[in-house]
């Protein structure tokens, strides 16, 4: 049963990223200068290293965004990032390169950044949802 639910889940997220994914990586639904808005996640696949292409809602803090999911280990967008925490994403029609902090249950790489304080506190906030089942990265823009 758990199986039959988890490729129902899986069909649906890759249907909609089908529709939606196209759309984002033209700008639409990115704009850059909003505090929230769409982003196109570009990673490598855990398993296959094929390049994947994710849309996700994206919230702007300063220099960075930060995307989240509710579904935590299921979702492969965070298992890419484990593996491969240097990504592409597009904002606005453009392709930003940046690398992810990753805050997952079990799992974090905090300690490899020198982030301001006011970060380290917020992110270690998102640590305590994340052991809750969430997962969350911050995508910290590695281009000029």
């Amino acid at each position: 049963m758990a199986t039959a639910i988890a490729q129902f889940e899986q069909q649906f997220f890759r249907r909609i990223n089908g529709v939606v994914e196209p759309l984002v990586s033209r700008g639409l639904g990115s704009p850059a200068w909003t505090p929230a808005s769409l982003i196109v996640l570009e990673s490598i696949g855990f398993k296959s290293g094929q390049r994947r292409r994710t849309p996700l809602w994206s919230l702007r803090l300063g220099p960075y965004r930060l995307i989240s999911t509710a579904r935590g280990k299921r979702s492969f967008w965070v298992k890419n990032l484990k593996q491969r925490p240097a990504i592409n994403f597009s904002l606005d029609g453009r392709a930003v390169e940046a690398e992810a902090i990753v805050i997952a249950s079990g799992y974090d790489n905090l300690d490899d950044w020198d982030l301001s304080p006011l970060m380290k506190r917020t992110l270690s906030l998102l640590k305590q949802q994340a052991e809750r089942g969430w997962a969350f990265a911050l995508l910290v823009p590695t281009d000029g």
